[in-house]
């Protein structure tokens, strides 16, 4: 990894740290206007979402929204045998119950005991630290989801979520194992890439 990238990783955490509650609420509820009108999503049945933990753009409003269109909502949960994600699904009662453990990484995960593969959701809308106009996608580092995306080829149409700031101008290096989105959602556009 180039001193680069750490430092872009740093100040884009550092940023997202700092937004107050009322900027990510307002981000919030911008992007769930735009992906309700998506027609990725009104056609998704099966959907992977996460549970925010590190100043992402929150979700919290988008599962409910999935719950209210009946669709099957899927969160991640970390296999400790390949260090790959696996795709757990959760009830609307669950998921208001808030039935979910910790990991120690410091994100809430599903309490199951299996789970399943990412090619069996429609649509995958992930977290990330920065995108550029290709499509490259960095995220916190540990590989989750690129690791996971790579046993994936064509399944699920794969859209990033981020704030304003994280689409970035410039491009990203890119390495061989990083795993390019289809979309972008912000809370002011949403971009679309060729893969």
């Amino acid at each position: 990894m180039s001193p680069t990238l750490n430092s872009l990783r740093k100040q884009l955490r550092s940023k997202r740290r700092q937004l107050s509650a009322f900027e990510q609420n307002k981000a919030e509820q911008q992007v769930l206007i735009q992906l309700n009108h998506s027609p990725r999503f009104k056609a998704a049945q099966k959907v992977g979402l996460y549970l925010h933990a590190f100043g992402e753009v929150h979700t919290h409003k988008l599962i409910k929204l999935c719950f209210q269109r009946k669709k099957q909502v899927y969160l991640p949960m970390i296999c400790n045998m390949n260090q790959n994600l696996v795709w757990v699904r959760v009830s609307a009662r669950q998921y208001l119950n808030k039935r979910f453990s910790h990991h120690p990484l410091g994100m809430k995960e599903p309490m199951a005991s299996r789970g399943r593969h990412v090619s069996h959701l429609d649509l995958l809308i992930m977290p990330l630290l920065a995108c550029d106009h290709q499509g490259t996608r960095i995220g916190m580092g540990g590989g989750y989801y690129d690791r996971t995306l790579a046993t994936a080829t064509h399944f699920p149409y794969r859209l990033g979520l981020a704030h304003k700031f994280q689409y970035v101008e410039h491009l990203l290096s890119k390495q061989k194992w990083d795993q390019p989105l289809d979309g972008l959602l912000s809370p002011k556009k949403f971009y679309y890439f060729k893969r």
